[in-house]
């Protein structure tokens, strides 16, 4: 018999060395936090557009994961990018699901007597701004982010939201600004901008010489403001290969640029005279957020990004657990289920469940607990995930990611533990802004349009409402965007052949309530009471203006707030 282990694709071997490197006593405490110590988790967040996969692919491209990167830019000859595998995010050369990618750095700041190899865990988010919920469910397994900003954009609506979600959650920030070889906003707007606008005061690592779309190379800044070393980029064909680079000083870099090299210096030294330098203190409390100008299109400061996560972004940490009791990552192990995807194995249709380890050591084949059931689970396919394609997992530390093959008892926000009994608190849902009536375009195929539903719905797609009224063949879709819906339809077909039809409710917004508010509710004109999947009772209402009336004339009822990322 075939598992889906033994038909699965396999990583390249950089990257599948990970799962097997680990030293001999890494079972032990002290072995625990060693391997926890050189483990970097982070996510990149920004606006859709910003150029968010296509760095996600130079950074593997750097880490000689990948051989060459892919494109989103839809240039003629190129593929889409590695970690963008549904056929819709080739189709538009966008992410709408989730990836992690897991590979080997090694710092090229570390001396040779402490260079070692770091573990790479970059968890890939969905980038258009109707997926915000996936993106907050991974923004709950990583310990740092990587906030790309567009230079000639600035800050824009998802990113300063999903910055929010950052800062709420204690995640420090490092800044990209991207696309820094295309005309934009001058770097000194710029930092202005994240300044005045988030409250987080930039203090650049890396200063580029050239313009925007003139971009020659980085200054790379050291005390006071000083520079250390000029680091000059050269253009490989289409950006598909590690862009060479020529490290010079300051005299050399000058006779190479003239009047380009000294406005970048004085520019960094106008910046220590602000007290924009780096204070990894300040960094770690969210105040400051280390900045790298780039360019992923043409690989230029990509392996700057990859150093400063290693040197900068903090390890694994422990986590509080429901009662605010921290799990210390050298405890038994315990693990956060935080995605589950299905259709990523076509030939075998399995359900893959995305958990970040908090604590111990992960062994495949190992009996875990499921905390929210108390039942055993069987560990027995582990895997890593590069896009679609996988390698078996035999060992995992905190920080890590590890997929779990048709895991159907896991959802988001589910705990796994071992020996330690440990309980995490749950994933909250965004408040749902788009609802839609879901049928099946023939009655021959309920029972595949039912099986397609508890899949999306469990996996947390969307939202699926119900009530008597409307009865199990017409369930309401919730959701934060509108594509949501689409991706519902297009895996429903493809997934399992079935063409759903989709008809808009006219409600704009949703409040919690109770079974003793629910008759009232549905008798007031405008709405109309649901039971999530969950069990929680949700009050669609057409408009605000309703709500507000409502509230005033039926004061006793509940109608509460959904729980959303910036609360």
């Amino acid at each position: 018999m075939t598992t889906p282990s033994d038909s699965a694709d396999t990583i390249p071997a950089e990257a599948a060395s990970v799962a097997t490197s680990a030293a001999p006593e890494g079972k032990s405490e002290k072995g625990v936090r060693a391997e926890a110590s050189r483990r970097r988790t982070f996510a990149v967040i920004s606006h859709p557009d910003a150029g968010k996969s296509t760095l996600t692919e130079a950074l593997a491209l750097h880490a000689k994961v990948i051989s060459e990167a892919g494109a989103v830019h839809g240039k003629a000859g190129r593929k889409s990018t590695v970690s963008d595998w549904m056929e819709m995010e080739k189709a538009r050369g966008i992410s709408v699901s989730s990836t992690a990618l897991q590979f080997n750095y090694r710092s090229t700041e570390a001396s040779a007597d402490e260079a070692v190899d770091n573990v790479i865990n970059l968890v890939d988010t969905p980038g258009h701004s109707d997926f915000s919920e996936d993106t907050y469910r991974v923004l709950t397994a990583v310990d740092a982010a990587v906030m790309l900003i567009d230079a000639a954009k600035g800050l824009e609506p998802q990113t300063l939201k999903l910055f929010q979600v950052c800062r709420h959650r204690g995640i420090p920030v490092i800044t990209v600004i991207n696309k820094w070889d295309r005309p934009g906003q001058t770097p000194l707007e710029l930092l202005d901008e994240i300044q005045e606008r988030i409250g987080l005061t930039p203090t650049p690592l890396y200063w580029p010489v050239g313009i925007a779309g003139d971009f020659r190379g980085l200054l790379r800044r050291g005390e006071d403001g000083a520079p250390r070393e000029y680091i000059r980029f050269t253009r490989t064909a289409g950006g598909a290969k590690i862009a060479p680079e020529e490290v010079m000083d300051a005299d050399a870099a000058l006779a190479k640029e003239g009047s380009e090299w000294e406005t970048a210096a004085e520019e960094s030294e106008l910046l220590s005279a602000t007290g924009q330098d780096h204070d990894q203190e300040l960094f770690l409390g969210g105040q400051t957020s280390p900045v790298i100008f780039a360019s992923a299109m043409l690989n230029f400061g990509v392996r700057q990004i990859l150093d400063t996560l290693v040197e900068l972004a903090p390890p694994p940490r422990a986590r509080e657990d429901v009662g605010g009791t921290p799990r210390e990552v050298t405890d038994p192990f315990s693990a956060v289920v935080f995605k589950v995807q299905a259709g990523m194995d076509t030939a075998h249709r399995d359900r893959l469940a995305f958990m970040r380890i908090v604590s111990g050591v992960f062994e495949r084949g190992m009996v875990v607990t499921h905390a929210q059931t108390g039942k055993p689970f069987t560990t027995k396919y582990a895997q890593t995930v590069f896009g679609r394609e996988r390698s078996t997992v035999e060992s995992a530390y905190p920080g890590d990611v590890v997929g779990l093959v048709n895991a159907t008892a896991l959802a988001p926000g589910h705990t796994l533990f071992f020996e330690k009994k440990v309980e995490f608190p749950p994933i909250p849902s965004f408040a749902p802004e788009h609802f839609s009536i879901l049928r099946a375009e023939s009655a021959g195929k309920y029972k595949q349009f039912r099986r397609a539903v508890d899949q999306l719905d469990s996996e947390g797609v969307v939202q699926i409402l119900r009530n008597d009224l409307r009865g199990d063949a017409s369930p309401v879709m919730a959701a934060v965007g509108p594509m949501q819906f689409e991706v519902v339809a297009a895996r429903m077909k493809a997934e399992f052949n079935v063409e759903a039809r989709m008809e808009p409710l006219g409600y704009a917004l949703a409040r919690r309530t109770d079974a003793e508010s629910a008759d009232e509710l549905n008798r007031q004109r405008g709405v109309e009471v649901f039971t999530r999947s969950d069990g929680v009772m949700l009050a669609l209402v057409s408009d605000k203006w309703r709500l507000q009336y409502i509230q005033k004339e039926l004061p006793d009822l509940t109608l509460e707030p959904l729980v959303a990322a910036a609360d």
